[in-house]
């Protein structure tokens, strides 16, 4: 890795006057934790002129519970604050798993929420060296025009591999992002689009400035399992996360999200057609295919992609039959 390059550094003092800056300059970009946006630095990958700093903006960080039963929780809340703190662990405990599966305790302390659900998608072709890629011609995700993943395809396949997406897809999460003169909320999944490259809706102009998880239902259960080359600091090869309801042994509502196989984290389709039956093997034969039918991993990391299909699917019913079983 090299040094950093040279920029300049504005802290705004609001999340608007955050997004005037980025619209203003179109290499601009957002830090917080910088855990994801700084090693880009360094490889080069990334050579903004302007970064804005967020990561002291008053109000930024924290969490409520609202009266309604719904969470607020600020896009630069730690993940070391989702992991640790009990009300977050009480209510949703499957995000508290997934928060504290990311990384390094080190790492935890300084990545926040809205990073870890904007972070970049990764690539074994892209998350290299600048020499390195440069004796490969680059690729098409940045400086080149060809996906070394799929050369005969026109899209960027680079895998998305945050931690919280796929728990917050699985509990209907939505996301506000603020812009210079207005804000605006949309459903998490609207979030990403399937593009390695440009996996993002955000404008430019714009900020994840909260995340809003409904009330949970009285007998949610709920879960996140990740599957990585290295038991720590290490980004999913696959991962899943669970939101059920079991009444009286049956399935009364099921939403998985995905996480590691596709270029956006993915909720799962299909699954109102195993409401209302119980969690046995057929039924968790069905979620498995279901997965290895909308997963879709390509070549991007160290492992194939066959492999990541099946783990991810193995995943998901291992994780429904231990919810299942209480």
């Amino acid at each position: 890795m090299h040094a950093l390059p040279e920029f300049t550094l504005r802290r705004p003092s609001t999340l608007a006057e955050a997004a005037a800056l980025l619209a203003a300059e179109p290499g601009a970009r957002l830090v917080a934790g910088g855990t994801d946006l700084l090693p880009n630095l360094r490889r080069g990958l990334e050579r903004p002129a302007l970064l804005v700093d967020v990561s002291r903006l008053a109000g930024f960080a924290g969490f409520e519970a609202l009266a309604d039963g719904s969470m607020l929780l600020g896009g630069g809340t730690t993940l070391a604050a989702i992991a640790t703190d009990p009300a977050i662990g009480a209510r949703l405990p499957a995000l508290a798993q997934a928060a504290n599966a990311a990384a390094a305790p080190t790492h935890r302390s300084a990545a926040t929420l809205g990073g870890n659900l904007c972070q970049d998608t990764r690539c074994v072709f892209y998350n290299q060296s600048e020499w390195w890629r440069a004796s490969n011609d680059y690729c098409l995700k940045r400086g080149g025009d060809t996906c070394h993943v799929a050369p005969q395809g026109n899209r960027c396949h680079a895998a998305f591999s945050g931690d919280l997406a796929p728990v917050l897809l699985a509990l209907g999460a939505q996301v506000e992002l603020q812009s210079p003169t207005a804000s605006r909320w949309l459903a998490l999944q609207d979030l990403y689009r399937d593009d390695g490259a440009a996996h993002l809706t955000l404008g430019r102009d714009e900020v994840l400035a909260r995340v809003r998880v409904p009330a949970p239902p009285k007998d949610l259960r709920s879960g996140y399992r990740k599957a990585r080359v290295r038991q720590a600091i290490d980004f999913p090869l696959a991962a899943v996360g669970i939101a059920m309801v079991l009444e009286q042994g049956l399935v009364q509502s099921l939403a998985v999200g995905l996480s590691g196989t596709n270029s956006h984290p993915l909720l799962l389709q299909g699954t109102g057609e195993l409401v209302g039956r119980v969690v046995d093997d057929e039924l968790l034969r069905k979620l498995g295919k279901l997965v290895a039918q909308q997963a879709s991993p390509m070549r991007s990391t160290v492992t194939p992609s066959n492999y990541r299909r099946q783990v991810a699917a193995t995943l998901t019913q291992r994780l429904l039959r231990e919810l299942a079983a209480g």
